[in-house]
C-alpha cells in the first residue's frame, strides 16, 4: 500500500475516533459541509477553478490535527510514525514568544500529487521543560515523562517493518493504523495525583496537559471551510460555543495564508491517582475550523508580519483587534494581478495554448507580459502550513485562566531538530520550487506551440 493510501486510511480512522469521542466535532463537520456547498453553489467561477486545480476532491477529506509531546524520543518516534504515511516535518514554530512553552513543526505530505490525494497534516508540539521556572517541578515533570510509553509495541513493530521493507501490505497497513490510533486516543485517567496535576497546571495549563496523561491525545481535528465567517456565525445556532474572534488576516477578496477559529474546549471529567481516587476536570480538547488562502513569498510574509505588528501595537493602545487588523491590512494588495506583479504570493502557471495559436505573441517577452497578455494563466498556490501567532491564539483561548504567560526564551530550532532527528523543511522554499516547476512546464509548452521565448 502506498504511503498516500495509508495516510488516507489513518486520517479517516482518526476522524471517526474523534467524532465518537467529541460529538460536537461531528456537528462542526456538518456545518462546514453545509457552508462549503452553499459557497460553491453561489460562486460558479470559484467552483470551476477548484475543479481545475484539483481542490474540490480534497475539500471534504481535508483535516489537520494537533498533538503535544513531552520528550525528544517521543518527537523522533512521531517523525518515524508519520513517515510511514509519507508525511515530513515542514516548518519550525516558536510559540514561547506568545506565552506557550512549546516549539513545533507540522508533519504533512510535500509533493503536489500527495497533497491532492490527501493533505492531512498534524501540528506537533514539543514541551520546552527548560521554561518551567520551578526547578523541582521541572525535574518532577521530566521524571514523569521519562517513565511513560506513548506508542504500543505493535505500533513500533509496524514502523520498524515499514522502514525495513520500504512499504506495508494492505493487511499490515490496517494493523499499523489500529495500533497508531492508540497513541492519540483520549484517556480519562491521569497518571499523577491531583496535587501534582494542580502544581503543573499552575506552571502552565499546557504543561499539565502534556505531562499528566498516558499519551498525547489528539486535541483537535480541523475541517477546511471556504467561508470561515459564515461558520463562525453559524456555530451558536447549533449549540456550539465559538471563541470570540477569528485568528489570522481579516476577510479579503483574495484570501491569504490561513484563518482559524474554534469552539471552546470541553471540560472533561478526570480520575487522578491516589488512595482517595480524586476526581476533577481537565480542559484540552476543542474543535477548530480553518480557511486556507494563497501562500506568500518571503516578500509577502515580511509585509504580512509588518502589518500584523502594526495591528498588534494599535490593539495594545486600545483599538479593538478586529478594527486594528482591518485598518493595517488595507496596506496589503487584495487583487490577484497585483499580488503577482508585486511578487507577494506564489502561483502555479498554465500555458493558454488556444490563445497562443490564435493570436501572435511577442517573440521575446518577460513572464509578467505573458501573464498580462493571457498566454499564461495563474492559479494561487494553497498555503499548506500554519501561523505561529494564530496557533498560540487558539491554544491560549482554550487553556483557561492563567494561560497567557511570558517567557524570555526564544526559538531554538537547532535544539528542536536535534530532538526530531532531522532537519525541518523550509515551507517557503517548497512553494517556490512548486511555482518555478510549473512555470518551466508552462513555458516549455508555449515554446513548443509558438515562437514565444521568455526574456532573460
Amino acid at each position: 500500500m502506498k504511503p498516500d493510501a495509508i495516510r488516507s486510511l489513518f486520517s479517516h480512522a482518526m476522524s471517526d475516533m474523534y467524532r465518537a469521542e467529541v460529538p460536537q466535532y461531528g456537528a462542526l463537520c456538518s456545518l462546514v459541509g453545509q457552508v462549503n456547498a452553499r459557497v460553491l453553489d453561489g460562486d460558479s467561477a470559484l467552483a470551476q477553478r477548484m475543479r481545475e486545480d484539483g481542490q474540490t476532491g480534497r475539500l471534504d477529506v481535508e483535516r489537520h490535527g494537533a498533538v503535544r509531546v513531552g520528550t525528544a524520543q517521543e518527537l523522533a518516534t512521531m517523525r518515524r510514525l508519520f513517515g510511514v504515511m509519507g508525511m515530513q516535518a515542514v516548518g519550525y514554530y516558536d510559540l514561547s514568544v506568545a506565552g506557550v512553552p512549546v516549539h513545533a513543526t507540522a508533519f504533512r505530505p510535500v509533493d503536489d500529487a500527495s497533497l491532492d490525494r490527501n493533505p492531512f497534516r498534524v501540528f506537533t508540539s514539543l514541551l520546552r521543560t527548560e521554561l518551567i521556572a520551578d526547578e523541582p517541578l521541572r525535574r518532577k515533570a521530566e521524571s514523569i515523562l521519562a517513565c511513560r510509553r506513548i506508542f504500543t509495541a505493535g505500533c513500533l513493530a509496524m514502523i520498524d517493518r515499514a522502514e525495513g521493507q520500504g512499504s506495508l501490505s494492505g493487511e499490515e497497513a490496517h494493523e499499523f493504523v489500529r495500533e497508531a490510533l492508540e497513541t492519540f486516543r483520549w484517556h480519562a485517567e491521569a497518571t499523577v495525583d491531583l496535587k501534582t496535576y494542580q502544581r503543573l497546571r499552575a506552571a502552565h495549563p499546557l504543561v499539565a496537559d502534556i505531562v499528566c496523561f498516558k499519551g498525547p491525545h489528539i486535541n483537535h481535528l480541523t475541517p477546511r471551510t471556504l467561508d470561515i465567517d459564515a461558520v463562525q456565525a453559524g456555530m451558536p445556532a447549533m449549540g456550539i460555543q465559538a471563541k470570540k474572534s477569528i485568528e489570522g488576516p481579516p476577510p479579503r477578496a483574495v484570501p491569504i495564508l490561513l484563518r482559524q477559529t474554534s469552539f471552546l474546549a470541553l471540560q472533561e471529567p478526570i480520575r487522578f491517582l491516589g488512595e482517595g481516587g480524586d476526581e476533577g476536570t481537565h480542559t484540552a480538547r476543542f474543535g477548530e475550523i480553518e480557511q486556507r488562502g494563497c501562500a506568500l513569498t518571503r516578500k509577502g510574509r515580511a509585509l504580512y508580519d509588518l502589518l500584523l505588528s502594526e495591528a498588534t501595537e494599535q490593539s495594545r493602545l486600545g483599538t479593538p483587534i478586529d478594527q486594528a487588523m482591518r485598518a493595517a491590512f488595507g496596506g496589503f494588495p487584495d487583487d490577484e494581478a497585483e499580488l503577482h506583479k508585486e511578487g507577494l504570493a506564489f502561483y502555479s502557471y498554465e500555458a493558454n495554448l488556444q490563445l497562443a495559436q490564435q493570436h501572435a505573441a511577442p517573440e521575446r517577452a518577460p513572464v509578467s507580459d505573458l501573464v498580462e497578455g493571457g498566454w499564461l494563466t495563474l492559479a494561487p498556490l494553497t498555503y499548506e502550513d500554519f501561523l505561529p501567532v494564530s496557533a498560540a491564539g487558539i491554544f491560549t483561548s482554550n487553556l483557561g485562566d492563567g494561560a497567557q504567560l511570558q517567557y524570555q526564551g526564544r526559538g531554538k530550532q537547532d535544539q528542536f531538530e536535534a530532538a526530531l532527528g532531522a532537519r525541518v523543511l523550509d515551507e517557503i522554499a517548497l512553494y517556490q520550487q512548486t511555482s518555478e516547476r510549473s512555470l518551466a512546464e508552462a513555458l516549455s509548452a508555449l515554446s513548443r506551440a509558438t515562437s514565444i521565448q521568455v526574456a532573460t
